[in-house]
C-alpha cells in the first residue's frame, strides 16, 4: 500500500533550489579562471537569490520565510532537542534549516556584489576584494557542507528522505508529534 504524500515545496521553490546548486556548482567551476562565463553564472545566481527572496515573501505556505524563520530562543532549544536526540519533525523547514536557508542566500548575495566590486574601475587591481570574494566562497561551501549534513542527520533522525522531498516537493503528512 502506497502511502499518501503532501505537497510541501512548491515547484518555484525547487527549481530556484537546484538552479542555485547548479550556479554554484558551475561558478566553482570556472572559478580557476575568472572572465566572462563566471561573471555571468555569478550574476545568474545573483538572480536566482533575487527570485527566491521575492518567492520567501509572495510564494505559498511552506515557501515563506514567516513560516520557517523562528526566533533565536526557538531556534536554540530546537538544537538543544537534536542534540539530545528527540527534535520534532517540521513538515517544512525546522529552525536550523531555517536559518541555514537564509545563511545561503546571504552568503551567495555577498559572492555576488564581491564579485561584482572586483571588476569596478574603483577597485579593479586591488587584492582585498579578491581576498574577500574568496573568503565568502570557503565559507559559502562550508555552509553547503553543513547543509547537506544537517539533511542527511535529518532524514536519518526522522526515517524521511529529503532530498526526494526537494525532488518531489512531497513530504509524509504531518503526524501527532510533527509541527507544520
Amino acid at each position: 500500500m502506497k502511502k499518501i504524500k503532501q505537497p510541501v515545496w512548491d515547484l518555484p521553490v525547487r527549481l530556484l533550489h537546484w538552479l542555485l546548486v547548479a550556479t554554484i556548482t558551475a561558478a566553482w567551476i570556472s572559478s580557476h579562471r575568472t572572465g566572462a562565463a563566471h561573471e555571468y553564472i555569478g550574476y545568474g545566481a545573483g538572480a536566482i537569490v533575487l527570485l527566491r527572496l521575492l518567492w520567501g515573501f509572495t510564494g505559498n505556505r511552506y515557501a515563506r520565510f514567516t513560516q520557517f524563520v523562528r526566533p533565536a530562543p526557538l531556534t536554540l532549544q530546537y538544537l538543544r532537542e537534536v542534540m539530545q536526540g528527540h527534535a520534532a519533525r517540521y513538515l517544512g523547514h525546522n529552525p536550523l534549516g531555517g536559518w541555514m536557508v537564509i545563511a545561503l542566500l546571504s552568503c551567495v548575495g555577498l559572492l555576488v556584489v564581491s564579485g561584482w566590486l572586483t571588476t569596478t574601475d574603483l577597485l579593479w587591481g586591488y587584492a582585498w576584494p579578491v581576498l574577500l570574494h574568496t573568503t565568502i566562497a570557503w565559507t559559502l561551501i562550508g555552509l553547503i557542507a553543513l547543509h547537506i549534513s544537517g539533511v542527511l542527520f535529518t532524514s536519518w533522525q526522522h526515517h524521511e528522505n529529503l532530498i526526494a522531498a526537494m525532488l518531489t516537493g512531497k513530504k509524509a503528512p504531518a503526524g501527532d508529534d510533527d509541527i507544520e
